[in-house]
C-alpha cells in the first residue's frame, strides 16, 4: 500500500502561482496512476488532474491551461503546479493513488471512487 504526503499549500492572491507536492512511499509513482483533487468548503471533492504511467495527463475543464500535474521518478513524487490562481481554487488539496493500474479509462481518471490511497491532504487558499 502506497503512503503519500501533501506538502507546499499556503495563500496567495488571484492570478498568484503555487507548487503542491505529494511524497510517495511503499510504491513507485512511475508505475502507477496518480491524481489530485480537491475540496472547497461546503462542496464534495473534486477531481482535478491525472496522470497515467505513461505520463498521460487528463485535467478537470475549470484548471486547464493553469495546471500542470507532473512527476519525479527519481524522487518518488507527485507534483501540481497552479497558476493563474482564483479563489474557487481554494480548498483542501489531496494527492492520491489508485492502485497498480497503468493506465484508467477517461470516465474514470477524475472519480474519486478510483483510488485506493490518499493523503492527508494540503490546503491552498486564494484571495481576491
Amino acid at each position: 500500500q502506497v503512503q503519500l504526503v501533501e506538502s507546499g499549500g499556503g495563500s496567495v492572491q488571484a492570478g498568484g502561482s503555487l507548487r503542491v507536492s505529494c511524497a510517495a512511499s511503499g510504491d513507485t509513482v512511475s508505475r502507477i496512476c496518480m491524481g489530485w483533487f480537491r475540496r472547497a468548503p461546503g462542496k464534495e471533492r473534486e477531481g482535478v488532474a491525472h496522470i497515467d504511467a505513461y505520463e498521460s495527463t487528463t485535467y478537470a475543464d475549470s484548471v486547464k491551461g493553469r495546471f500542470i500535474i507532473s512527476k519525479d521518478d527519481a524522487k518518488n513524487a507527485l507534483y501540481l503546479q497552479m497558476n493563474g490562481l482564483k479563489p474557487e481554487d481554494t480548498g483542501m488539496y489531496y494527492c492520491a493513488a489508485a492502485g497498480l493500474w497503468r493506465t484508467m479509462a477517461a470516465r474514470t481518471r477524475l472519480d474519486p471512487n478510483e483510488y485506493k490511497a490518499w493523503g492527508q491532504g494540503t490546503q491552498v487558499t486564494v484571495s481576491s
